[in-house]
């Protein structure tokens, strides 16, 4: 019996990543309510539960008299003889009880604590495993495809984690046994029974990816200004270098392509686009657009907006597909962008020059109206003149 139950001993604090003298501790305190319950009156009760040398009895010290016992405290000489030749009146004797005989009641109420115990050691090991792991970059194992909802299951470190399908990469195929990079967004419901959100979708996995890459990054020599992302199709990230002689896309990029293959890589194939950070928000916003060719931009801060002039071969391009390339440049400058090709600017100007034009020429039309309207006055003031003298 002993052996089996040192066996469970064992698996169990394996399963919940808790150390046997913890499991042991716990499991005796759950016994002594349990045994209390049974045996209301004892005061004292030894319970011996020892891994190596797979020792657990419960007992009961009692003290020897020699009359009939008061109370469950107490054990005639007669009877402790009987289990100790050795004993004596006023002596104290163990006498071994078995679990069996705590009743239905108790061992329940034993089982239930073990089991609130274990909860509360997983919340506590949970904690301290990810708090200092939130807002970071792991890399976990999937263990399981959940085939109706597509959940899958991750084990890091002997915890289970779980990556919803909405916060998978839209197109991604993953595969049992295969290791992935998550992002850990938060940590929920810490009080009670703790929930450790992870995500492939959140754009802040992307700079971590970029911190795993790019040493320059990691030591602070590049900076990543600002990130914006359609998880499985495109990211636009600014990055910055604080030294004048290291090239920060270069940084990026690394040799032969090799750090931002590895990136695209653990994105599935994700589009990447390096954009170098300006202090300047006309030259930010012309570099956020690309890979379009800019011709103007004029920003307007007191609404956080900028026109942007474009040829009118590279509009498409700047748009890009269902608005995708403008949204993630906004995103990512912070101001809301107006594209415009370049022949419709001149156009609208043409018009305008057009209707400066118009405008003159009514103008000097009513002068001649003008003058000619004068010229008939002064003849009808000359006739009037001639017809009084005649007179």
């Amino acid at each position: 019996m002993n052996k089996g139950f040192f066996d469970a001993l064992a698996l169990l604090g394996n399963e919940n990543s808790v150390s046997v003298d913890t499991l042991v501790e716990k499991i005796k305190s759950a016994l002594m309510k349990a045994v209390k319950k049974s045996y209301p009156d004892c005061e004292n009760i030894n319970i011996n539960i020892d891994p190596e040398s797979k020792t657990f009895e419960i007992s009961i010290i009692k003290e020897v008299v020699d009359d009939d016992p008061i109370d469950d405290n107490e054990i005639n000489i007669h009877t402790a003889r009987t289990l100790d030749p050795n004993a004596y009146v006023g002596g104290m004797i163990a006498v071994k009880i078995d679990t069996a005989q705590f009743g239905r009641a108790a061992a329940q109420s034993a089982k239930q604590s073990i089991k609130t115990d274990l909860r509360e050691i997983n919340r506590e090991n949970l904690l301290s495993q990810f708090q200092d792991k939130e807002n970071e970059c792991i890399s976990a194992r999937i263990s399981q495809i959940e085939p109706s909802r597509g959940t899958a299951t991750l084990i890091y470190d002997k915890t289970e984690l779980y990556l919803f399908k909405n916060e998978q990469i839209p197109g991604e195929v993953l595969r049992e046994g295969q290791i992935v990079k998550v992002y850990v967004t938060g940590i929920t419901n810490k009080e009670k029974k703790p929930i450790v959100k992870i995500s492939r979708t959140h754009r802040d996995l992307v700079k971590r990816l970029f911190e795993l890459e790019v040493p320059e990054i990691y030591d602070g020599t590049v900076e990543v200004k600002s990130i914006s992302r359609e998880a499985g199709s495109r990211t636009k990230i600014a990055v910055y270098s604080k030294n004048p002689d290291v090239d920060a896309v270069g940084a990026c990029i690394g040799p032969k392509r090799s750090r931002i293959t590895n990136i695209v890589n653990e994105l599935n194939g994700e589009k990447i686009d390096i954009i170098v950070y300006s202090d300047e928000p006309a030259k930010f916003i012309a570099k956020a657009l690309s890979p379009s060719a800019v011709e103007s931009v004029t920003v307007f801060e007191e609404t956080k907006s900028a026109t942007v002039i474009v040829p009118d071969s590279q509009l498409s391009l700047a748009i890009g597909n269902r608005g995708q390339n403008a949204k993630l440049a906004a995103k990512l400058t912070g101001y809301k962008i107006d594209i415009k090709p370049l022949s419709e600017v001149i156009s609208a100007a043409q018009e305008s020059e057009n209707e400066v034009i118009e405008l003159a020429d009514e103008t000097d039309t009513d002068s001649v109206n003008l003058d000619a309207a004068d010229e008939i006055s002064e003849s009808q003031a000359e006739i009037h003149d001639e017809d009084e003298a005649q007179q």
